[in-house]
């Protein structure tokens, strides 16, 4: 997909909640070229008897929203590893997690999709609902080397978000260490369970460049009303 400006980085999934075996990320190759995102509710239309007309709708509830979009793996010009491995990390997150199997709760693991800054993505957390898979090009020995995946999510709503329970002085902040691989958009979820407060953070520690977050600096982490009003 072509990039307008700015430096290109690529879309990653990554599991939030839930223990998965192996690793808890996953980087695409290459950045979808379309997503799709649905949202509905339900509604009903009461009808008197005689009436001649229909009663005004009446809210029921809202339905989960959905994202849908296909990504390509490749490893056809390295000839490395393939891409089955890719393909069955998203295949197994479609299945629940050991944790909660020995809980007697099934649950899948929940998951973010962390590319661009379009709040309708960066503030969605689900599950996959959805992966099917197409292998698409093979080695001598059969070992797939290129395949698409089109993969459904579905919505899973936070109930409540995380306060901070400091108070308001900048000394009293707690504080959190980049680690290899996360983003503001990771930290800002594992904080507040909402990815797209990662403006705030990066307003709040005065961070010009949000892209280029260095592996060991040091966040104030601020209250989840500080960082929602800097957003």
């Amino acid at each position: 997909m072509p990039v307008l400006g700015g430096s290109s980085s690529k879309g990653t999934l990554r599991v939030v909640e839930g223990t998965v075996s192996g690793s808890s990320e996953l980087r695409f190759h290459f950045n979808p070229s379309e997503y799709a995102v649905a949202k509905s509710s339900s509604w009903s239309r009461p009808q008197s008897r005689g009436g001649r007309d229909t009663g005004r709708p009446e809210f029921q509830g809202a339905n989960p929203q959905t994202l849908s979009f296909e990504t390509l793996f490749d490893d056809s010009t390295t000839l490395g590893q393939g891409v089955a491995a890719d393909v069955n990390t998203l295949l197994d997150w479609v299945k629940p997690t050991a944790d909660s199997i020995q809980r007697q709760r099934p649950q899948p693991p929940i998951v973010v999709f962390e590319w661009g800054d379009n709040p309708a993505i960066t503030s969605f957390r689900g599950y996959l609902k959805q992966v099917q898979a197409r292998y698409l090009l093979f080695d001598s020995t059969g070992k797939p080397l290129r395949a698409t995946a089109n993969l459904q999510l579905e919505e899973v709503p936070v109930e409540q978000p995380r306060q901070n329970p400091t108070s308001g002085a900048i000394h009293g902040r707690r504080t959190h260490t980049v680690a290899e691989g996360e983003t503001l958009a990771s930290v800002a979820y594992r904080e507040y369970e909402n990815a797209a407060l990662w403006r705030g953070l990066a307003d709040f520690n005065d961070i010009d460049d949000p892209l280029r977050v260095a592996p060991g600096t040091i966040l104030l982490v601020p209250t989840y009303a500080e960082a929602k009003r800097r957003s």
